[in-house]
């Protein structure tokens, strides 16, 4: 088993790429702690990796709140005696509003979730991770982190500032065991679009980003997202440290 007697967080684990990553780290041997805002979908998560025979531990809440996000790294910690993996997965979508016609209100919902969980749950993680000796973080960014088209302006910002504190944790603790790594899915198979109501659509943003959406070669399943942040939290990826991995089917080629 790859992660054998590791302790692994993941955020957003309730559905999607999220439960797919915390059943795979489950599987290869990790006690998986796993968080959700969504209380039924995370008491089904927990319900199916303990079936499974995984050892896990589930925690309702916001993860745009400091103390929720700081809480899970506790809990891992009191429950688990340690933390060896974070993956900050949990985000949502804006309304493709172009910064013309941004709501300020989408703004900082956005950019709470996308981008101040993932600060608070790394703050901590990495005070902890020093403690131990080292540690992995992998931050689930987008496509919309590297490119401009696939979203509006909240959601755009918000992944390129994952993908910049990707970069700046990988350079800041690269001599002291932390490693931090970004994968920028393209177009998966997910409900986040519940995030993104049909009606609040910008229909000028949303037309743009067909435009781009247009191009995706193809749909990605959470396994295979699942699969490379196996090996990003896995001792076979102990050299990979700072990097921003597409996972889209070729869509950034373009």
């Amino acid at each position: 088993m790859r992660l054998r007697d590791k302790v692994a967080i993941v955020t957003g684990a309730g559905s999607g790429i999220g439960l797919a990553i915390a059943t795979r780290f489950a599987a290869e041997g990790a006690s998986v702690v796993v968080g959700d805002w969504n209380q039924e979908r995370l008491e089904q998560a927990v319900r199916k990796l303990s079936d499974a025979g995984g050892s896990v531990t589930g925690a309702q809440g916001d993860i745009a709140d400091q103390a929720t996000a700081e809480a899970l790294v506790d809990l891992a910690m009191s429950t688990y005696g340690g933390i060896d993996t974070l993956v900050n997965n949990a985000g949502v979508m804006d309304y493709m509003q172009g910064v013309g016609d941004l709501d300020v209100e989408v703004w900082r919902r956005v950019l709470a979730i996308d981008l101040d969980g993932p600060m608070f749950t790394s703050r901590r993680a990495v005070q902890v991770m020093l403690e131990r000796g080292g540690g992995s973080i992998v931050n689930i960014a987008s496509t919309g982190g590297v490119e401009g088209g696939t979203a509006g302006a909240a959601y755009t910002v918000a992944k390129h500032g994952l993908v910049g504190l990707t970069r700046n944790t990988a350079w800041m603790y690269a001599t002291r065991s932390i490693r931090c790594n970004a994968i920028c899915p393209g177009g998966t198979q997910t409900n986040i679009a519940e995030s993104m109501p049909v009606e609040r659509l910008d229909p000028v943003g949303a037309a743009r980003a067909q435009a781009y959406a247009a191009l995706i070669p193809a749909f990605m399943e959470p396994a295979d997202i699942a699969s490379l942040a196996l090996f990003l939290a896995s001792d076979e990826s102990v050299r990979i440290n700072g990097a921003i991995i597409p996972a889209d089917g070729g869509w950034t080629a373009a």
